[in-house]
């Protein structure tokens, strides 16, 4: 296993970091546990979370599996994407965010939290008063860093000035998705992330399972798949029956015939394209299994040449995006009252 530095912090972080993305929904406390273990012991040493996920199971696995072994584990979850079924009890105000952090403490059974991000931009709430909270809870040792997750670039950009006009704590990382299927973070992220020195965190390089290798197009998604489990309007992009992903399901069998080529499976050389970019600090995989994990960790010393990188660039051009997911938040100024007179 590699390990890098995040950012400036001093912290040490594992090439691969553990996502908890299905732990409290697709895998119970019995596999969160052997999976962390596993993950562990092959050396990752970063678990990522959310007070989101599992409605906030996932955290709560988590601190059950790392009991007694706290010290080793860099830990990072994230607030901000609740569910606003109540009024102020979600979002990023100041009186929320102690909540939250506070719950995300007694579910992980920790004193402090490594890394505290905010799941997705507020573009209604000024990074003054989400820096403001955020360096007190710093100063309360409640949160070592903190990071943001989802954001374009010209907010983090703002948010850095902020920090220094301000004289408040930084964002040290950015947590966004990076795949072969989605470059986008090429086109400007990864050069504000160099110029401002913070950690690239990038997730599903997987593309949510479109570069598994499963799926041909206009074929069935096999039983227990992820294509399969999610059959309808939340695994559409997913879905190798639908016309509308030929064209999708086209460019993966010219990637899947690269990768046959350079004698390797798709999926490991997803993941490897991934971890090959320079400004990327960690990868965050979510394997639903502990085989899934292990397809990852054996994949990890795999390395591409300049002429399998130039291959996949002439199918996927650098900084586009072709994998149809949607976004991992709408920004507000695609509201219909914003876009027109």
């Amino acid at each position: 296993m590699q390990y890098r530095n995040l950012a400036r912090t001093g912290i040490s972080v594992s090439q691969f970091a553990l996502g908890g993305g299905v732990f409290g929904a697709l895998a119970g406390q019995e596999e969160g546990s052997r999976i962390i273990d596993e993950a562990l012991d092959a050396g990752i040493n970063m678990i990522d979370t959310s007070n989101r996920y599992g409605d906030g199971e996932s955290e709560r696995i988590i601190g059950e599996a790392i009991k007694g072994r706290r010290e080793k584990v860099i830990l990072a979850t994230k607030f901000g994407a609740e569910p606003d079924d109540e009024r102020n009890q979600s979002g990023v105000s100041r009186r929320w965010v102690r909540q939250a952090v506070e719950q995300s403490l007694l579910r992980l059974q920790t004193d402090y939290i490594d890394l505290y991000q905010l799941h997705r931009p507020f573009g209604d709430v000024a990074f003054e008063e989400i820096l403001g909270v955020l360096s007190d809870l710093v100063q309360e040792g409640k949160v070592h860093y903190i990071g943001t997750s989802n954001h374009q670039a010209w907010q983090l950009s703002e948010s850095q000035a902020e920090s220094e006009r301000r004289r408040l704590q930084r964002f040290v990382s950015e947590q966004s998705p990076y795949s072969i299927l989605n470059r986008s973070i090429e086109m400007d992220i990864v050069e504000v992330a160099r110029r401002h020195d913070f950690a690239l965190l990038t997730y599903s390089p997987l593309a949510g399972g479109l570069l598994t290798g499963k799926y041909a197009s206009g074929s069935v998604a096999e039983s227990g798949s992820r294509a399969a489990l999610l059959k309808g309007a939340a695994g559409r992009m997913l879905d190798p029956e639908l016309p509308e992903n030929a064209q999708k399901f086209a460019i993966i069998e010219k990637l899947k015939h690269v990768a046959d080529q350079a004698g390797m499976p798709l999926a490991h050389m997803a993941v490897a394209f991934a971890r090959t970019h320079p400004a990327v600090t960690s990868i965050i995989v979510g394997p639903r299994t502990s085989e899934q994990l292990r397809q990852y960790i054996n994949g990890a010393d795999l390395t591409l040449s300049p002429d399998l990188l130039d291959a996949i660039d002439e199918i996927v051009p650098p900084g586009s995006r072709m994998d149809g997911q949607n976004p991992a938040w709408t920004p507000e100024w695609l509201d219909t009252s914003r876009r027109r007179p």
